[in-house]
């Protein structure tokens, strides 16, 4: 092995853990379910913006048969504010998977959770380790920055085969202490570490790191440049206008396609293109729409993973919409725009009607 992690120091990170352990509403329950959603949830989103919307997703849907039986829509609505809607859709199918072929239930052992839908070898560690106290290894990004550090490895660590050692490095440890605690507590104590105090941006807070006096990074006074990670592509930038049609106090709002980016949210419609005014009014003609007033509204930027959205918008009165309804399309007050699972990429724009009376 390349890499190895003393038992004493895992045995320390353990009781570490135990003794400074956050309250979190999903540690602790003894539930398998809500290690899942947590895990779910926290993918590339913070701790704090999971908090609320897990609780509410637990008191709305408390049961796995509940998430299974959950409506597309409701569950979007739910999933509102924590992006990467596909999570939320992958919990569903794999909940109704849990319901038709496992009694309702997540399986304990890592290899068939990784037969799941939407569950990785990240989740599935976590599950099997946390829920079920087996010894599976769970390697996120915090978990990656700890152990670079410890380690003092200069390797980028988006590096897979570097990835596979660090997991090999703590089942290792589980070889000599396969006990249920242990288990838990040191995937959980290495997270929390790379959270609360090996943080990645800021100051590492060494000086009360159970890991202090054997961490090679913290030694070399090296935890500035440690660990090293290669930059991802440059988004892609994607200029478009939104058209929000009304009448009223009514608004044209489109369903996106089932798959895709924001598969299946609700938008106002749009072109993949900045549009002046006159070019807004001979694009929205195409479509049978003749505008008794256009109004330039205030431009905004959304950031997806992999790309940007620069957006013009263009809000276009008119006196009859019925006409322009078909399939995915809905007629909504202001009110009901509250109500639908909007992504938050169209936010500055909900907000902008529903805070008028």
């Amino acid at each position: 092995m390349k890499y190895s992690l003393k038992i004493e120091d895992a045995k320390e990170i353990a009781e570490w853990y135990q003794k400074n352990k956050r309250q979190l509403p999903w540690r602790d329950t003894n539930n398998p379910y809500d290690v899942w959603l947590s895990e779910i949830m926290l993918q590339q989103t913070r701790i704090e913006a999971v908090k609320p919307k897990f609780l509410l997703f637990k008191q709305t849907l408390p049961t796995i048969q509940d998430l299974a039986n959950c409506e597309d829509d409701a569950l979007m609505r739910l999933w509102e504010g924590l992006g990467y809607y596909s999570r939320a859709r992958n919990l569903k199918k794999c909940a109704i998977t849990l319901v038709e072929h496992y009694n309702t239930q997540l399986p304990e052992e890592y290899k068939t959770l990784l037969k799941l839908p939407g569950i990785g070898p990240y989740t599935a560690g976590a599950i099997s380790s946390i829920a079920y106290g087996l010894p599976a290894a769970a390697v996120d990004g915090n978990v990656m920055r700890v152990l670079a550090r410890y380690f003092e490895i200069t390797e980028d660590i988006r590096n897979e085969t570097l990835k596979k050692e660090i997991e090999q490095t703590i089942l290792e440890c589980f070889q000599e202490d396969s006990t249920p605690s242990f288990v838990s507590n040191l995937n959980q104590g290495i997270m929390e570490l790379g959270e609360t105090i090996c943080v990645p941006n800021g100051e590492a807070r060494c000086s009360i790191c159970p890991l202090q006096h054997t961490c090679k990074a913290h030694l070399h006074e090296t935890t500035d440049t440690i660990p090293y990670r290669s930059a991802l592509n440059q988004r892609k930038i994607i200029e478009r206008t939104l058209f929000i049609i009304r009448d009223g106090d009514q608004f044209l709002i489109h369903k996106r396609a089932d798959k895709g980016l924001l598969a299946g949210l609700y938008e106002f419609i749009g072109v993949d293109a900045h549009l002046n005014k006159k070019e807004v009014i001979q694009e929205v003609e195409k479509h049978n729409i003749h505008p008794t007033h256009i109004k330039r509204l205030e431009d905004a930027k959304h950031i997806f993973t992999h790309l940007e959205w620069h957006m013009h918008a263009y809000e276009i009165t008119v006196e009859q919409i019925e006409h322009l309804l078909q399939k995915d399309y809905l007629l909504l007050n202001k009110q009901e725009l509250e109500t639908k699972a909007i992504p938050s990429a169209f936010k500055k724009y909900i907000s902008y009607y529903t805070i008028r009376k």
